[in-house]
């Protein structure tokens, strides 16, 4: 999107798309972590990956949007530190 000025109808479309994408990533993150609390300890690594997964594309996503500060995130999906573990982040 140009800077000097104002966004035309494909802009507006590709933006659309972009939050359409975020908000089914989002919505993978809370599926997935759903089921990771619902888990036993058999199945437990299993959705832990499963979790991992979603959050990392979630985080990827968020980033193609330009948003680089996943912190908020972190706190409003309430990822566990376990989850945060598998990528690396803790």
């Amino acid at each position: 999107m140009s800077q000097s000025s104002a966004p035309s109808a494909l802009d507006y479309e590709i933006m659309g798309e972009m939050a359409a994408s975020l908000g089914r990533a989002g919505e993978k993150v809370e599926k997935t972590l759903a089921q990771l609390a619902e888990a036993n300890a058999p199945d437990r690594e299993m959705f832990l990956k499963a979790a991992a997964r979603a959050v990392h594309a979630y985080f990827i996503q968020r980033e193609l949007c330009g948003l680089k500060n996943h912190d908020a995130a972190i706190r409003d999906f309430n990822i566990p530190p376990a989850v945060l573990v598998k990528l690396g982040a803790v």
